[in-house]
């Protein structure tokens, strides 16, 4: 197969751009205008990209945009964590890190692309072999998602030490109000697609899963909706932990919980949250573009 690699564009010029001349990534707007199904919140949505290439390109800098967060956040240990961003072209294939490399150094360069046999097609560098085995899987049966995350940040792991779902006991947590699943079923460090493919069916259509003793799993139909799940599902594991030591729990009536949750759970919700994250980096770390 040939390179897939697209020459970067100039409006995307990061490292090589000066502070005068950088462009600036466009912001999406948001407002919540009363619609007829209620008045939920009206999200941007994605923009569509005029070629695969321009796609693959996009998927790639938010993927690596996504390890630099993950690093700032403090998700990375040792070489457990992988995110994933499926190829447009060739949707068996996806685009992932390389293991032991630091989450805070990444760059679009240094992302691999593995076919659904496990061989790096592109890209030099060690591919996790449970990156594979867990994600190409979750690709597999599930054609909408785009992107996965799964790190061993610490309050997820701690949570799912637990063996517990999220509850709603935050306007934020919502997002997750039957949304999840338990993985109540570890068996040691996941090597074999066989695992994979369990957990891709206990997952079945939700967004995410609380790998019990392992920590937790997001997926997203954008590389942003993916991470920023992973990034909120980590804050309410956090925020449930600290509520539960605190005193006895006052979750949201699952009324309320589900109208929040067609609020603050969407798609386009999680891509939105993404863009001021990918902001930041693009301003304080340009050099993940290259």
């Amino acid at each position: 197969m040939t390179s897939l690699t697209a020459e970067r564009p100039a409006a995307d010029a990061g490292a090589n751009a000066t502070t005068t001349d950088r462009p600036r990534h466009p912001r999406p707007a948001i407002y919540a205008a009363p619609r007829n199904d209620g008045g939920n919140l009206l999200w941007a949505t994605p923009p569509q990209q005029p070629t695969i290439a321009a796609e693959r390109l996009h998927r790639k800098q938010r993927l690596a945009a996504s390890f630099r967060l993950f690093g700032r956040l403090g998700y990375d240990y040792g070489g457990a964590g992988h995110i994933t961003a499926r190829d447009p072209e060739f949707p068996d294939h996806f685009w992932v890190n390389p293991a032991g490399v630091y989450f805070g150094h990444v760059r679009v360069s240094d992302l691999l692309l593995v076919n659904h046999h496990g061989q790096i097609v592109e890209g030099d560098g060690l591919l996790n072999r449970a990156a594979f085995a867990i994600h190409s899987e979750l690709h597999k049966a599930r054609p909408d998602v785009v992107a996965a995350a799964h790190s061993h940040a610490l309050w997820g792991k701690a949570f799912a030490a637990r063996g517990r779902l999220l509850e709603p006991i935050s306007q934020d947590a919502t997002a997750f109000y039957d949304d999840q699943v338990l993985f109540d079923d570890y068996t040691g460090v996941v090597l074999d697609s066989s695992e994979g493919e369990r957990i891709a069916r206990a997952l079945g259509g939700k967004k995410a899963a609380i790998l019990r003793n392992h920590g937790l799993l997001t997926v997203g139909t954008t590389v942003e909706s993916a991470v920023w799940w992973y990034i909120a599902a980590e804050n309410a594991a956090q925020a449930q932990l600290i509520a539960e030591a605190a005193g006895p729990l006052r979750p949201l009536d699952d009324a309320v919980a589900r109208h929040t949750h067609g609020q603050v759970g969407t798609e386009p919700g999680g891509w939105f949250s993404f863009q001021s994250l990918w902001d930041r980096v693009v301003r304080d770390e340009p050099d993940f573009l290259d």
